[in-house]
């Protein structure tokens, strides 16, 4: 999601306090306020493909799945990750999380650099996190980052399965980007089935 810079800093409190009654969402990162726009179809149904399956996948298990209107508290920053799982307790508040097991993003033109540097950063700083997600939108390519591997990332195209293994779960590459409109999802489709191996 892209967001528009506001002038005026505030406290975590005034910034909980206003979230609660505005209608738009707004991200804090020090102190100051960035009013966040909608996105594009794309990342919408990769957004919603990703909630869905983790969902699905986790039923009966500790673990929640929440949108992007879940903020993610870290320190005194709040974001609205695309997509987050929470495993376990963590109550803090009923309008943000601190404790998540994994984060998604979903990068947009606006967000690349942010999502990919400073956010990642800040997000690798949380003690429950495992696996940081970079999700591609114009073509079939997801980055993962995870902590049992220093923080290395790994890179899955069509085809692949993505391993979870601090939520025990694996995604096909392509559930994820099911009815996604960009051209590696239509090559992928369009190419005939593998010839099993003998």
């Amino acid at each position: 999601m892209a967001f528009a810079k506001l002038k005026s800093r505030i406290s975590p409190e005034q910034y909980l306090a206003g979230e609660r009654q505005s209608e738009l969402r707004h991200q804090l990162i020090d102190g100051k306020v960035y009013a966040m726009t909608g996105g594009s179809e794309n990342h919408n149904l990769l957004e919603g493909n990703i909630f869905n399956l983790f969902k699905n996948g986790l039923k009966g298990k500790a673990c929640k799945t929440f949108m992007s209107d879940m903020k993610l508290r870290i320190a005194d920053d709040f974001f609205y990750p695309d997509v987050m799982v929470v495993c376990g307790e963590d109550k803090q508040d009923n309008y943000y999380k601190t404790a998540p097991v994994v984060i998604v993003e979903v990068l947009s033109k606006t967000t690349r650099k942010f999502d990919q540097t400073a956010k990642r950063l800040r997000c690798q700083t949380i003690p429950t996190l495992e696996e940081y997600v970079l999700v591609e939108q114009d073509k079939g390519e997801i980055q993962v980052f995870r902590r049992n591997q220093h923080w290395q990332s790994f890179y899955y195209y069509l085809g692949d399965q993505i391993e979870f293994a601090a939520l025990d779960l694996s995604l096909s590459m392509a559930d994820i980007y099911e009815q996604v409109d960009n051209e590696d999802v239509a090559a992928f489709n369009q190419a005939p089935p593998a010839e099993p191996l003998l």
